[in-house]
């Protein structure tokens, strides 16, 4: 299992920390110190079972100011979330089949059923 970890962000805290309750083992990934590969992206997709768009934190400025009002095709936004990481919405938790966004935090606990 990982989590997509973002360590200020109080929703991926949680998430963590029911993590830790569970006594799994899990690997931390901290997304924003180390970029995730375009192939990492579509991967976490393909678990979420989504489309780029809707793993767009489409709040942050830097989306509002440059990519807002394009017409932007899968793989673009892909190319932009690995450039940009914090686009990427948090947390993100995976197991080898599927994954799930943690907002609300309890979400994770469709993976470990």
């Amino acid at each position: 299992m990982k989590i997509y970890h973002n360590s200020r962000c109080s929703k991926s805290r949680n998430t963590l920390e029911i993590l830790k309750d569970q006594n799994i083992s899990f690997e931390v990934i901290n997304y924003l110190e180390n970029h995730l590969s375009e192939n990492e992206i579509e991967s976490i997709l393909v678990k979420l079972n989504i489309q780029a768009i809707e793993l767009v934190r489409k709040n942050e400025k830097l989306w509002k100011e440059k990519y807002k009002s394009k017409t932007l095709t899968n793989n673009q936004i892909i190319k932009i979330l690995h450039k940009n990481p914090k686009l990427i919405e948090r947390p993100i938790v995976t197991n080898e089949l599927k994954g799930v966004i943690g907002r609300p935090a309890e979400n994770v606990y469709e993976l470990l059923d």
